[in-house]
């Protein structure tokens, strides 16, 4: 089992745009809290103590100011220059997909291996679809994400147009899967991109996704 330690606090570099150490600590906490929840047969008196503790610091959390994170920040953060060869996302630690400081996420990791992204990910029980399997969506969830950091690489704000995932094998959760994507083709806002997830050598899913430019200056506005 991973814990708060191993995932943020046992050396692991802090992801630096708009977080802190202590914002990875505690959503890694509140990740394991959820998948131990969901994986153990928790009795009502422990489960009434985790409420009123959960609604205290509840209300202390939204009595703070919220936050603001504008996309150009984003933008400028993600698309500005291409990621170097070997490097991981260092800079979007809210994604729900590979953010660390996402406490409803699946922090996963994610960077370039030459034209390549690669993503690594073990999903715990509370991505579970069918017994002992993880949900479909959370499968398509990483593809999307994998094919994503391809526009880092090649600089290139885009959002997704279609993403087809054609499932070769049931996608097994507390074992290590990995996805690669790169760029097939360009033609003026239209990228396509294809993706493959894996299981050691074993093939559980493929995707083609269209992705369409659009200018930076505009970029999650709507």
């Amino acid at each position: 089992m991973t814990t708060v330690d191993d995932a943020a606090g046992g050396g692991a570099p802090s992801e630096s745009v708009g977080t802190t150490e202590a914002r990875i600590v505690a959503a890694t906490a509140l990740r394991a809290l959820g998948h131990a929840l969901v994986a153990h047969d928790v009795d009502d008196d422990s489960f009434r103590r985790i409420t009123a503790q959960v609604e205290g610091l509840l209300a202390e959390v939204e009595a703070t100011p919220a936050r603001v994170r504008a996309p150009l920040d984003m933008v400028r953060a993600i698309f500005t220059a291409p990621p170097p060869d070997g490097a991981q996302r260092p800079k979007f630690p809210d994604s729900i997909v590979t953010g660390k400081a996402n406490p409803m996420g699946l922090a996963a990791t994610i960077g370039r291996e030459g034209d390549e992204a690669v993503l690594r990910t073990t999903l715990g029980p509370a991505f579970e679809g069918a017994p002992g399997r993880a949900h479909g969506g959370t499968v398509a969830a990483l593809l999307d994400e994998v094919m994503g950091f391809v526009l880092s690489i090649h600089a290139t704000p885009a959002y997704t147009g279609r993403l087809t995932v054609t499932y070769r094998a049931p996608t097994p959760i507390g074992v290590e899967l990995e996805m690669r994507a790169r760029l097939r083709s360009r033609h003026g806002r239209k990228l396509r991109i294809e993706a493959h997830a894996l299981h050691g050598t074993a093939l559980i899913a493929q995707a083609e996704g269209l992705f369409i430019a659009v200018d930076p200056e505009r970029f999650g506005t709507g």
